[in-house]
């Protein structure tokens, strides 16, 4: 089923709108961290992408994890396509090329964060070895074209791509062979997500820089250190970038509103199914003047699915979502809740990384935004680099772990998961810069080394 729409109650005025986001709003005592991943699949004999059917396929690695951990499974008509997790919120789910998904459950610390990943890499790993599957923890896939990708069978994804390919170059590129990272963090209200929204948008071209980790496309060098992140930058100007009125004086919930309803739909789920609504306006929809449901209003439920189409560097639903980092090791999985926990969780590292970024301005921003998917760590900013604010922002992170003072059971505090950063700055080379240096140099342009070197 797409989703279950029936009780959705309709919107009744703008206030609706706005309290869709502002309900998310609770106390520090409640905030949580929420991890989501998304993984390449490959078969290695012989090195190729995965199907979706087949008895080597995703459908049978969808089955056998539903086996292994009880996991109830969502359908698209009769194609199984995700687990929930019942006992908590979260799950597994599919990305138009079959990049596997993790949709973590909210956790109270970074080390839950792990133990739930690790968890989730042991029973897939186990359960995709005799199947011939692996998983590739790189921002994009570095061999092959969007042509060569076998793609799901999500409806939503049908309505999408053709939609993708009137408003953008490589939008198609973002859906088939593109992985991110992405952190959801809480805010307790207004006036704090206002503050978390303006440093995580921001400073999302430091976490690009330091997370890089996409060099590869077509089988060659790219040009980019964050192909992936070059690849947001034309794929819908609508509905992506860096939110430059979330600056404005006055900014809030209701101004972030007005933002979605101006991005055009993707569809409407009805007894199920999708209808394709693409390129409608929300605001048609509330007036009743949907081509495809004429007189039919909107329910709270259809604005939810609007915002969940909207991708924007940061995105604001009932929490705040951190989009701007390529998919690596499982180590890096975690260092981006950690650098994202350290900043926007604790309040005097909350205040330093305002101060920080309040001097740049909106042209700076940007630039930093078209910049650093090709110069990472080394893009020009004021009278130095990006690397001087990304050790500055890792720095303010670990601080704020240190205050949070959240131990493991061997008495560890949250900093251990910063790791992959400090590697990072210490030798001032992204994951990206250390793969091409292999590429250029031992694999002697032989990118089949990454799929051994990049196994998850």
């Amino acid at each position: 089923m797409a989703g279950d729409d029936s009780f959705s109650p309709p919107i009744e005025s703008r206030a609706d709108l706005i309290e869709a986001m502002a309900r998310g709003c609770k106390p520090q005592s409640a905030w949580a961290i929420g991890t989501e991943h998304e993984k390449h699949v490959f078969h290695t004999n012989p090195l190729r992408p995965v199907a979706y059917g087949g008895p080597d396929g995703i459908r049978a690695l969808l089955e056998g994890i539903q086996a292994e951990t009880g996991w109830h499974p969502f359908y698209d008509g009769d194609n199984v396509i995700g687990l929930r997790n019942l006992e908590a919120v979260g799950g597994i789910s599919l990305e138009p090329g079959g990049q596997f998904e993790l949709s973590g459950a909210p956790q109270p610390d970074l080390h839950a964060s792990a133990a739930e990943l690790a968890e989730h890499m042991a029973v897939s790993k186990k359960v995709a070895a005799p199947l011939d599957i692996h998983f590739l923890g790189l921002g994009v896939t570095p061999l092959w074209s969007v042509a060569e990708i076998p793609a799901m069978p999500k409806s939503r994804y049908g309505i999408m791509k053709p939609y993708m390919e009137k408003v953008g170059t490589l939008g198609t590129s973002m859906m088939f062979r593109s992985c991110t990272v992405q952190t959801n963090l809480d805010f307790s209200s207004e006036a704090d997500m206002v503050k978390k929204l303006r440093v995580a948008v921001a400073l999302q071209p430091i976490a690009t820089a330091l997370f890089a980790n996409s060099p590869f496309v077509d089988g060659r060098d790219s040009g980019y250190l964050s192909f992936r992140s070059h690849i947001w930058l034309n794929t819908d100007d609508d509905r992506t970038g860096m939110l430059p009125f979330a600056f404005d004086e006055g900014f809030g919930f209701e101004q972030y509103a007005d933002y979605a309803l101006d991005v055009p739909m993707y569809f409407v789920i009805r007894n199920g199914a999708y209808v394709n609504v693409a390129g409608e306006s929300f605001r048609a929809f509330q007036r009743g003047e949907l081509p495809q449901l004429p007189g039919e209003k909107p329910t709270i439920k259809d604005w939810e699915d609007h915002l969940s189409t909207i991708f924007p560097e940061v995105r604001l639903k009932q929490f705040l979502e951190m989009r701007g980092a390529d998919m690596g090791d499982e180590k890096s999985v975690t260092a981006l809740s950690a650098f994202w926990t350290g900043l926007l969780y604790d309040a005097v590292s909350l205040e330093a990384a305002y101060e920080m970024i309040k001097p740049w301005s909106h042209a700076e921003r940007e630039t930093l935004r078209e910049d650093v998917p090709r110069l990472g760590l080394m893009t020009p900013l004021g009278r130095t680099n990006v690397y001087d604010f990304a050790a500055q922002a890792v720095g303010i992170a670990e601080a704020g772990l240190v205050r949070r003072n959240c131990l493991n059971a061997a008495g560890q505090d949250e900093t251990i998961h910063l790791a992959p950063l400090e590697k990072t700055i210490r030798l001032s080379k992204s994951p990206a810069k250390r793969w091409l240096d292999k590429f250029h140099g031992e694999w002697a342009g032989d990118l089949t080394q990454v799929f051994k070197e990049a196994e998850m």
